[in-house]
């Protein structure tokens, strides 16, 4: 099989980071956002919903001033690779696993969005991309995430052994 490769200016081939937050910058709110480490700033991401192949959930620990942090990355295979990452503990990381632990089938492209709530919270809700339909959950505050993570693990490596999703593996 020949592959054609797209020649050109173009991004390496390096995750692009989201991170989840309930701000504003410059009078615009946003719900996620890049961050430049560079130049230590912040560049908010206006659209709020992100569809992709979900491929990986990775715990990683943190530490962000003095403290350590455990956080949730949610790898999705787009038009590039992106990493949604977040607080384990957070609104957003626990609507995202009790959704995605419904989830059977990985080889089809979900959307997910980032919804306001009060203050500072964010939600997640979880689509099917081709049907626009909400993966709907009931919530459970005392769910057992270690358990939901690793569920959604094995079905994650399932889906790469049965199916292909779209082009060549990724490695990082």
């Amino acid at each position: 099989m020949v592959t054609e490769i797209k020649v050109g200016l173009c991004n390496p081939p390096e995750p692009i980071y989201l991170y989840v937050k309930n701000g504003e910058l410059s009078g615009e709110s946003y719900l996620w956002y890049h961050y430049d480490i560079n130049n230590q700033t912040t560049i908010p991401v206006q659209q709020t919903g992100l569809t992709g192949y979900i491929s990986d959930l990775k715990l990683k620990t943190t530490e962000f001033r003095g403290n350590v942090n455990t956080k949730l990355d949610i790898v999705v295979r787009a038009d590039e690779i992106y990493v949604v990452r977040t607080g384990i503990e957070t609104n957003f990381a626990k609507t995202f696993l009790l959704a995605v632990s419904l989830v059977q089938d990985f080889s089809k492209p979900l959307i997910i969005a980032a919804i306001a709530g009060r203050e500072n919270v964010v939600f997640c809700r979880l689509y099917d991309a081709a049907t626009k339909i909400r993966i709907r959950s009931e919530w459970n505050k005392d769910a057992d995430w270690p358990a939901i993570i690793d569920s959604v693990q094995n079905n994650l490596q399932t889906s790469k052994n049965s199916h292909i999703v779209s082009g060549e593996p990724i490695l990082f």
